[in-house]
């Protein structure tokens, strides 16, 4: 059996409870109809990059043991919106989840479960009773030891029962677009607008390489065309000025990871939930021969995408999820990161779920939010260096040095016309900035937003002000930011020169990207170009003279709260390795915390980055109460030890890492200890 994940404590799994079940046909599951079955409960929440991640891990194994294997997602939401049941069912549908969802809005089924963070993996064999506890990403292989286990127990005591599960598919929508992530203007003579005859070129009126007919191409890109990425339908289309006339399409429409003919309906090029993308400068297209980077996100690759010829590449990324830092660019004990160079051959260096895209002029660099390790990168599309701008690795909200900043699923940029880079910074709703100086040297500010749990809908002076997971980000032309605040359904805008923000529309279903039209194709003041993605649309917004002023409150993202004693807290994250793998000790300690509080009065001693999975805290008896924001890392690598004990050079390596924040009461009688899993016996 397996030691590193398995029990031996015979603990009765609690009944599912929530408002509702999606992906059922209708019908409600309890754990009664799920007798016999191996069952694994899928903490998660649809705003959560590492929730997305483990849906993709667990989707090879439901495959392959679908008679005996269902997963349960439990979604609990982190922020307001998403306890919304429409975007809920909207987000099921997205991201193409093919197992029955139980909507735990009141976090009933979190609680009982004592789920601490976002992902959280439980495991239930056929007997009704809980044999694993999982944090984080990164446990596929351990549960594709785990389950071949719990078969062969089960069918010899006679309690597995084989056949199909309840998985119910619901309606798909339909329309040009399905869930569009972000969109990209295409000057006349970069897309499918003709522009005369050339050399190398086709006849005046001739369609581009995607389009589809000459008389559209004529009509409507006039004024130069918008590529958009289709996510939902795993492929790029071209529309012209009016958002309903296709020019083109890129990618098969099928889901993958193929280069290639990428233009018409002979296309055979394949993408996977791309998101942003950005248009080279001309002389840079023209000598690294294609126009457009386009982030494949699920892929975790950079593609490039020739509209001269309609063929798509991979220009970045080995299709492996980066999960860990090895070697130099592992964080230190001052929890400083390594910036710069990781490698000058691109398609040699991991990258994890890659966002959104802009064109830096002084970096001469594609700039990328590195969504899913909270970072930003930079791809020189010319040398193929791929590089660490900003960003630790480590989750949150924290200024700073390049090296030494937090960042928490950066998902739109926007470059100023100082050279500097905006982020929307989503899971902190925060607006971020990368103050580039002219040698190169990168500082992190923060404009708008307070933390991982703190979100909201207000308006006002930036330090009051409030956002809801924004992810899309464009600078208007006063020189101000104009922020997709997706979860309000909003586009807010924010002025440097007096540090407020406002509002500019509202009703929007979650606008997921905002950029400036200056075509006047719609009249003859700028307007906004809103990707509504739940709309499965893109719409024209007009930049309005007076902006709202909104105050619905500010909030924080609600969880029971553990009952401490002020002093001595002792932390104890537990964490095995697998089977088959060995903690890696090449560079030191593998493991490390990182461990502050909120406020930072709470703790007395005991916080900061150190090495070790073992901590004690000392709590202020003066404040009554707080959370307490704890990452743990630990890194194994696989394969037989080599005769001196060391780890094969060539072994493939996994991160395993989770944010927690605890929050805690403080009180005379309470708990001394606190024990958290990463990897661990429940």
């Amino acid at each position: 059996m397996s030691e590193t994940v398995r029990t031996h404590l015979r603990v009765r799994a609690s009944e599912l409870v929530g408002r509702n079940w999606l992906n059922t046909g209708g019908k409600s599951l309890d754990l009664e109809a799920l007798r016999g079955k191996i069952v694994l409960l899928d903490f998660w929440t649809f705003c959560c990059i590492n929730c997305l991640h483990v849906l993709d891990e667990l989707r090879p194994l439901e495959e392959q043991y679908s008679d005996v294997l269902v997963t349960v997602g439990v979604h609990s939401p982190k922020f307001e919106h998403e306890a919304d049941p429409v975007a809920l069912a909207a987000a099921v549908e997205r991201y193409e989840i093919h197992h029955p969802v139980l909507d735990d809005p009141e976090l009933e089924t979190w609680k009982a479960y004592t789920a601490r963070a976002w992902p959280t993996l439980v495991v239930i064999d056929p007997e009704g009773y809980i044999v694993a506890h999982l944090s984080g990403e990164g446990h596929a292989d351990g549960l594709a030891v785990l389950i071949p286990e719990l078969i062969a127990e089960h069918e010899a005591k006679g309690t597995l029962h084989r056949g199909s599960g309840p998985y119910v598919a619901p309606e798909p929508t339909s329309g040009t677009l399905r869930f569009p992530g972000k969109a990209l203007f295409l000057p006349a003579g970069r897309g499918s607008a003709p522009q005369g005859t050339s050399d190398g070129g086709s006849a005046a009126g001739a369609p581009g390489p995607g389009s589809a007919s000459g008389s559209a191409t004529n009509g409507a890109a006039a004024h130069g065309s918008w590529l958009v990425t289709d996510t939902g339908h795993h492929r790029l289309v071209e529309l012209g000025t009016d958002f309903q006339t296709v020019l083109g399409t890129y990618g098969s429409g099928t889901k993958g990871h193929v280069d290639g003919p990428a233009a018409g309906e002979d296309a055979a090029a394949r993408f996977n939930e791309p998101q942003g993308l950005v248009l080279l400068p001309e002389d840079v297209a023209a000598k690294a021969g294609y126009d457009v980077v386009i982030a494949d996100s699920v892929n975790h690759r950079l593609r490039g995408l020739s509209l001269t010829d309609g063929k798509a590449s991979t220009v970045a990324g080995n299709g492996v999820q980066r999960l860990l830092e090895t070697g130099p660019a592992r964080v230190d004990e001052d929890a400083a990161g390594f910036t710069g160079r990781l490698s000058e051959h691109p398609l040699e260096v991991s990258l994890s779920s890659p966002w959104d895209l802009v064109w830096s002029r002084k970096l001469n660099a594609v700039v990328v939010a590195m969504a899913g390790t909270h970072q930003i990168f930079s791809f020189d599309p010319l040398t193929g260096a791929v590089s660490i701008v900003a960003g630790n690795g480590l989750e949150g909200l924290l200024d700073g040095p390049a090296h030494e900043a937090w960042f928490a699923q950066p998902s739109g940029l926007a470059e100023d016309a100082d050279g500097n880079i905006w982020v929307a910074d989503s899971e902190t709703s925060a607006l971020r900035k990368l103050v580039i100086g002219d040698g190169g040297t990168v500082t992190v500010e923060s404009a708008v937003g307070r933390g991982l749990f703190d979100f909201g809908f207000r308006d006002g002076p930036a330090a009051e002000a409030r956002l809801q997971h924004p992810l899309g980000v464009t600078v208007l032309p006063d020189g101000s930011v104009a922020i997709a605040d997706t979860y309000n359904g909003a586009v807010r805008r924010y002025d440097p020169s007096n540090g407020t923000v406002s509002t500019l529309a509202r009703g929007l279903l979650e606008p997921s990207d905002v950029i400036v039209d200056h075509t006047q194709s719609a009249g003859s003041e700028p307007l906004l170009v809103v990707v509504e993605a739940n709309q499965h649309q893109l719409v024209y917004v007009p930049i309005p003279k007076e902006a709202q002023q909104v105050d619905e409150g500010a909030s924080q993202t609600h969880r029971p709260k553990s009952p401490v004693a002020p002093g001595p807290l002792e932390l104890t994250v537990r964490f095995t390795a697998p089977t088959g793998q060995k903690l890696d000790d090449r560079w030191g300690d593998p493991t490390q915390l990182k461990i502050s509080s909120t406020p930072p009065e709470l703790l007395v001693s005991g916080g900061g980055t150190s090495v070790g999975l073992l901590r004690t805290l000392e709590l202020s008896s003066d404040v009554p109460e707080g959370v307490l924001h704890i990452t743990a890392r630990a890194a194994a690598c696989d394969g037989p030890e080599t005769e001196d004990g060391e780890i094969p050079d060539h072994a493939a390596c996994h991160l395993y890492q989770q944010d927690w924040g605890i929050p805690v009461l403080l009180q005379a009688d309470g708990d001394t200890e606190l024990v958290l899993d990463l990897r661990g016996m429940d």
